[in-house]
């Protein structure tokens, strides 16, 4: 999808904030959580207090903003070339005006070449589960700790169920090409760039019990089951400065997103507070790896600041940068991109966690159950990259953008 494109989208979607806990959307009465008047309840924006590497529950309600776009993907193109270049820091200049978003849509694809949609049970406007990992460690210290024997069941049971990992970029870009027919996309998402995510040993390769060791294993076992993941870093990177370990993340197929440089929780944060961490952190990157263009971002402890439009575009200095998404902190699946109802700019994750410790039912083993138990409600691929497939009740959840891509049945 055109760049210009999902800028449009986030332009689109700026005005929302931070709200309450979320419902089971579209998982019908039978799930056992909160219903949709839920999201709607008003919720204090977090503290600017809360410790480095936890996040609260609470996060943005979405609104009916549409991302804006709809063209075929060529399912045979590379992914599009980085355009980045290191720069330093100099003072603030204005972020840039976000476009409208366009009013027309691109021609139609080629003839309908996927599985047969009905037999796969194809839903590419359903749920996408958007997993959140922090420290992978033997001895957990909160919730937001996994022991390395967590993280393995997880993505074992993730693989065992037909779902396949994508990046957020690739979900942001509404790429899907990577996911087979009947398959399900989930995206992996790794905060604050820990030596327990990755760190390399003295051979080059990830250490045993890091989160990336682990996937590789995992991949290794379930042919099908792609080692890829986007890891969202702030300064230092996995303590090593990240000269080493982010051009390997970018070799081996992973994704980098910004998290700012210090972890900052931008609620109360000016304009200028807001650009200046985010574009810092964005030197980092492209000095370690010139030339690579960040395409996505996670807000530390899924803080929103007052001006978002700061948060989704800016320049400092020579350093400019641009999201297709911003993360948030948790609580639910997120929406397909080809919704009418998905906003771009609060996209939701899911906190990583077993079946017990404080809010389960927000977390990553109930909302699997229900999507296992649901699997209707769930983005399963049609296998054709180009056509949008879902059964035809759900023909008015489409975002108009995307009507000459439509394969209702």
């Amino acid at each position: 999808m055109p760049a210009a494109l999902v800028a449009a989208g986030l332009g689109a979607a700026l005005a929302a904030g931070c709200g309450a806990r979320p419902d089971v959307t579209g998982l019908g009465e039978a799930a056992a959580a909160p219903p949709r008047a839920a999201r709607n309840q008003a919720a204090a924006q977090p503290a600017d207090t809360t410790p480095p590497g936890t996040a609260p529950a609470d996060t943005a309600p979405a609104d009916t903003s549409a991302l804006a776009g709809g063209g075929p993907i060529d399912a045979s193109a590379p992914a599009p070339s980085d355009t980045s270049a290191p720069a330093s820091i100099a003072p603030d200049t204005p972020a840039p005006t976000v476009p409208a978003p366009p009013t027309t849509t691109a021609p139609p694809p080629g003839a309908y070449a996927g599985a047969d949609a009905a037999a796969v049970g194809a839903n590419e406007l359903g749920e996408v589960p958007i997993l959140m990992y922090h420290q992978i460690v033997a001895d957990p210290k909160g919730v937001y700790d996994r022991r390395p024997e967590d993280l393995r069941a997880e993505l074992e049971r993730l693989a065992s169920e037909g779902y396949v990992p994508i990046t957020a970029a690739d979900y942001a870009k509404g790429d899907f090409r990577a996911v087979p027919a009947g398959a399900h996309p989930v995206v992996l998402t790794f905060d604050d760039s820990t030596t327990s995510q990755l760190t390399l040993g003295a051979d080059g390769n990830p250490a045993p019990d890091t989160a990336v060791a682990i996937l590789f294993g995992v991949a290794a076992a379930h042919p099908g089951f792609r080692p890829v993941a986007t890891f969202y870093v702030n300064k230092d990177p996995f303590a090593e400065s990240g000269k080493t370990t982010l051009p390997w993340l970018v070799a081996h197929g992973f994704e980098i997103g910004n998290h700012t440089l210090n972890h900052t929780n931008l609620h109360n944060k000016s304009s200028d507070e807001v650009r200046m961490a985010l574009a810092t952190l964005q030197n980092v990157v492209v000095t370690a790896v010139p030339g690579y263009t960040i395409t996505t971002m996670a807000l530390p402890q899924g803080a929103k600041p007052a001006d978002m439009a700061a948060a989704v575009d800016g320049t400092v200095g020579g350093t400019t940068y641009h999201f297709a998404a911003v993360m948030l902190a948790g609580a639910e699946p997120a929406k397909s991109p080809f919704r009418a109802d998905y906003n771009p700019a609060s996209v939701q994750r899911i906190r990583s966690q077993g079946p017990d410790g404080p809010e389960p039912e927000w977390a990553s083993t109930a909302w699997l159950d229900r999507l296992a138990q649901h699997a209707e409600v769930r983005f399963t691929s049609d296998g054709d990259p180009n056509w949008i497939s879902f059964p035809a009740a759900a023909a008015g959840d489409l975002a108009p953008a995307y009507a000459a891509r439509a394969h209702p049945y």
